[in-house]
C-alpha cells in the first residue's frame, strides 16, 4: 500500500530540499516556485488523480454484470497518466485496479503479460489489451449506437 506513494514522496522531500536551498541562496520567489512545481508533479504521480480502486475479483465481477473495461494500472506510470488524463470524465465509468494495491490484479496483468507488470492493461470482454489508445478504450465504454 505505501509503494504507490514512494514516489510522490520523494518529490516533496526533493522539493522541501531544493525550496531550502534557494531561500538560503536568498531566492523565496524561486522557493516558493520549486515548490510548487515538485508538489504538483507528487500530485499528478500520487494515486490522488485516479478514480477510487477496487479489487480485482470485484472489479472482473462487475465487469462481468455490465460490460464496462477494467484498467489495471499503478502510480507513476506515465502511460497510465495518459490514459486517465486523455479518457478525462469518462475515466470515472472504468473500473481501475491498482497492481500495487492488490496481489491479486497484479496477477492478472501478469499472466497477461507473459510474467511482466506492464500496465495500463485494459480488460474488455475477458481479452487483455497492453497500452490501448484512450480513444479506443472510450468507444468500448460507449459503444455507438
Amino acid at each position: 500500500m505505501m509503494r504507490a506513494w514512494i514516489l510522490p514522496m520523494l518529490l516533496v522531500v526533493c522539493g522541501s530540499f531544493v525550496a531550502t536551498a534557494q531561500v538560503f541562496k536568498g531566492n523565496p520567489g524561486a522557493a516558493a516556485a520549486l515548490l510548487l512545481v515538485f508538489v504538483l508533479l507528487a500530485g499528478v504521480n500520487s494515486p490522488l488523480i485516479f478514480p477510487r480502486s477496487i479489487g480485482a475479483l470485484e472489479a472482473q465481477r462487475r465487469s462481468a454484470v455490465d460490460g464496462r473495461p477494467v484498467v489495471f494500472w499503478r502510480s507513476g506510470c506515465k502511460y497510465c497518466l495518459r490514459l486517465r488524463f486523455r479518457l478525462g470524465r469518462s475515466a470515472r465509468q472504468l473500473y481501475w485496479v491498482d497492481i500495487w494495491r492488490d496481489p491479486a490484479g497484479a496477477a492478472v496483468v501478469r499472466a497477461a503479460n507473459d510474467g511482466n507488470e506492464t500496465v495500463p492493461t485494459v480488460v474488455v470482454a475477458g481479452q487483455s489489451h497492453v497500452n490501448p489508445d484512450p480513444e479506443w478504450v472510450r468507444e468500448r465504454l460507449f459503444p455507438p449506437a
